[in-house]
């Protein structure tokens, strides 16, 4: 088998090389950080374990959960503690919980829904009438997910549920975001039924009983860092480390070559497990129309600010995970985390620990100074919360979330149309087919066992 080169030390590219290893076949990895992981970032600070990226994954998908029982690592797998969870929503400058019964912004239980203060009547009366929907008659072209709520249930709940719940996952606007490609589901629903509620209550009424209650998110005790460093050991010496800046991609009678800081590395086979923008770049000299088609994926920037703060006098109740902040309330922060309820072995007996998120590129620049001061303003606004914390950690993400917006399906068809000119050229990583840590990990599955065909 000839040389193996992944571009990208992140989950993705991590995965690659391990699935590689369990065949048998040696690759290179080139990261340009001194660091693999990624955005999976995990340190543990006066006994509180910071995730500075994801702080768990998805339970439905299987695939995180896969790899990490295959790392020997199922007996620190914790889930979500759904029976504390309540989430709140900032109104007015109140924080609100979120009516019991929803499924994303969903309606699936009348009596909180009509008891609830974060909606006004008429969009409660929209929300009833939501019911009465027929399917439509032809199927409906890919449209923003802001115009495919506001169709189903008024623009209220585009600003104050669809917002803030999908600015917390995607770091996006929903007036950009493609429904098609952020809630496939929901669009598979309103074409069988009509109504989204009727489809959703169809969906449950069916499931109930199938399957016992799962938490809605899992992690690992010792954070989702211990997956990352686990899959590294057991990749072992099948996996050889090169730091250094891919450059660009060549063709040569091995199949391709790598420039990376100068030096060129020959591969039969290349994984780009990057962002498709810095993907785009390294194509470029291979095919114009695909750089261009990668480079058209845009991406978000997020910035992490943790703070841990002593139990004791800590001013505001803790009885829920946390709370968002939709954009017309919003000045930096985009949501809150209380760490402590929401998992397990996360935060120390004796300390609260928040975890806030602030979206943008200025968040990214500014420094630590200007940040951890907006941040503490807002909890001092928001929660009460007026006391020193004891430790404070700030991570930026410059680019990092990939954006799905309306067409992403088309253009990911068109990428994928021109790889399959480029054999033994494979694309992994969170700007195509979910962004999640398991569809990161599922992509360096599958690039693996292309590779192991021959691909």
């Amino acid at each position: 088998m000839s040389r193996v080169v992944i571009v990208g030390g992140g989950i993705s590219g991590i995965s690659t090389a391990y699935y590689l290893s369990r065949r048998g076949i040696p690759a290179t990895l080139v990261e340009k950080q001194d660091r693999l992981g990624g955005v999976i970032h995990t340190e543990t600070v006066h006994g509180c374990v910071i995730e500075s990226g994801p702080d768990s994954f998805i339970a439905i998908k299987p695939w995180a959960l896969d790899l990490i029982n295959e790392l020997g690592l199922s007996g620190e797998v914790i889930g979500s503690n759904d029976h504390l969870r309540v989430t709140y929503l900032l109104r007015h400058g109140r924080l609100l919980p979120l009516p019991d019964g929803l499924m994303l912004m969903v309606p699936t239980k009348l009596g909180p829904m009509i008891s609830t203060r974060l909606l006004g009547w008429p969009t409660k009366i929209h929300m009833g009438l939501e019911m009465l929907r027929k399917p439509p008659r032809t199927p409906m072209p890919d449209r923003s997910v802001a115009d495919f709520i506001r169709d189903h249930y008024g623009q209220e709940t585009v600003d104050y549920l669809a917002e803030p719940l999908l600015a917390g996952v995607y770091g996006g606007d929903p007036e950009a975001l493609s429904v098609r490609s952020v809630l496939t589901r929901f669009v598979e629903l309103e074409a069988k039924y009509g109504s989204l509620s009727r489809g959703v209550l169809a969906e449950m009424r069916r499931a109930h009983g199938a399957t016992g209650k799962a938490a809605l998110f899992r992690t690992l005790k010792r954070g989702l860092g211990a997956m990352v460093e686990a899959a590294v050991a057991a990749t072992g010496d099948a996996m050889a480390r090169v730091r250094g800046s891919a450059e660009t991609i060549e063709p040569a009678d091995s199949g391709y070559r790598v420039r990376v800081d100068g030096e060129w590395l020959e591969a039969g086979q290349v994984v780009l497990a990057a962002q498709a923008y810095q993907a785009a770049e390294l194509v470029e000299g291979l095919d114009g129309e695909l750089a261009r088609d990668l480079a058209a994926v845009p991406y978000s920037s997020s910035t992490v600010v943790s703070l841990g703060y002593r139990k004791a006098g800590f001013p505001h109740p803790l009885n829920g995970f946390g709370f968002l902040v939709p954009k017309r309330e919003r000045g930096r922060m985009m949501a809150c985390t209380w760490v402590g309820t929401k998992f397990a072995h996360r935060a120390a007996d004796d300390y609260v620990l928040l975890r806030c998120f602030l979206g943008g590129d200025a968040s990214t620049h500014d420094s630590d100074e200007i940040i951890v001061a907006a941040v503490r303003h807002e909890i001092h606004r928001i929660m009460g919360v007026g006391v020193e914390p004891v430790f404070v950690r700030v991570a930026r993400w410059p680019r990092s979330m990939a954006q799905y917006t309306v067409g992403h399906q088309d253009r990911v068809k068109r990428i994928e149309e021109r790889m399959a000119r480029l054999p033994g050229l494979h694309l992994a990583g969170n700007g195509y087919h979910g962004i999640g840590v398991p569809d990161c990990i599922r992509m360096g599955r599958d690039a693996a066992a292309r590779i192991a065909r021959g691909a």
